[in-house]
């Protein structure tokens, strides 16, 4: 096979063309270290290395901009990568953040947890726990997480109360959405019934 062109593009990638046909778009500096340019016979064989070599260093480079915005779970960063280049390369390179103690998901889920709850998200424990596991984190770690973050239910109940749904008394059609958009947050019938019926006897001043 003969390299007829290497065209610069944008986000450090050059597009490769085979036989005068574009044939895909790899990692520039790969191309340079590998000598690949125009007039360069290439095998299968080194055509594959050069790939792999491209999806992986494009791999770490996706991995240590993605970190360097906001924390991420595994399952997170390897699915965000994975889609600019193969599953392999993007696991190896969650792999070698996570030796290197730039990823950690025990970490990475006590903070989420406890924004989650007793943050700016009020989130009940339930409602937190199917939020860490989408990310990936496993059962045990969140089990130990919440053992260990007690959250007051009725307190945070409240707080979404006076700051969304203050107004629940006038009008029973705006009462049963703030009683859904409760549930939805994970907090069982029984705590929101409790919480709203102080707010209820504060209105009548008993």
């Amino acid at each position: 096979m003969l390299v007829t062109a290497v065209e610069p593009r944008k986000k450090s990638l050059s597009a490769l063309y085979i036989d005068g046909e574009y044939a895909m778009s790899l990692d520039t500096e790969t191309l340079l270290i590998n000598h690949i340019r125009a007039g360069v016979e290439i095998d299968d064989g080194k055509l594959r290395e050069i790939i792999q070599e491209s999806n992986q260093k494009r791999a770490k480079e996706k991995a240590l901009w993605l970190i360097s915005y906001r924390d991420h779970s595994k399952k997170e960063l390897v699915d965000k990568i994975k889609r600019t280049c193969d599953g392999d390369s993007a696991i190896a390179a969650v792999e070698r953040l996570c030796q290197l103690g730039l990823v950690n998901d025990e970490s990475y889920a006590r903070r989420y947890y406890k924004e989650l709850t007793n943050g700016s998200k009020h989130l009940s424990p339930r409602g937190a726990k199917y939020k860490l596991i989408e990310k990936g984190i496993s059962r045990e770690i969140i089990d130990k997480i919440m053992e260990d973050t007690p959250v007051d239910q009725k307190e945070q109940i409240r707080i979404l109360i006076e700051k969304k749904y203050s107004n629940f008394n006038t009008d029973e059609k705006y009462k049963r959405r703030a009683i859904s958009a409760l549930q939805r947050k994970g907090f069982c019938w029984d705590d929101i019934k409790s919480v709203m019926s102080e707010f209820e006897e504060d209105d009548y001043g008993c």
